[in-house]
């Protein structure tokens, strides 16, 4: 069994900051790679940034220049750092591994961002 506990989500101004944190517990075994995904109301969920054991990291083209994903593997700690927040990013971000072989998916129960004046 794995947990993946998000933390950080809030009410924020634009051009605010948020920094969200997700700690991975139980038989994690080898996290091969660990991504932030969001979902905004009535959409579909989509991936925002992503990072691999290798340290290669990739951004969906509307956060470019302003998050910034980070792990702590010894702490099996994902984080967000989000800066210059937009009205557009308003959403549910979810965390999520895969992790071992065969590659096996988890999913944290998600922490609410919502971006308002």
């Amino acid at each position: 069994q794995v947990q993946l506990v998000e933390s950080g989500g809030g009410l924020v101004q634009p051009g605010g900051s948020l920094r969200l944190s997700c700690v991975a517990s139980g038989s994690i075994g080898s996290i091969n790679v660990m991504q932030w995904y969001r979902q905004a109301a009535g959409k579909e969920r989509e991936l925002v940034a992503g990072i691999t054991n290798g340290g290669d990291i990739n951004y969906v083209d509307s956060v470019k220049g302003r998050f910034t994903i980070s792990r702590d593997s010894a702490k099996n700690t994902l984080y967000l750092q989000m800066n210059n927040l937009k009205l557009e990013d308003t959403a549910v971000y979810y965390c999520h591994i895969w992790r071992g072989l065969p590659p096996h998916s988890s999913w944290g129960q998600g922490t609410q961002v919502t971006v308002s004046s």
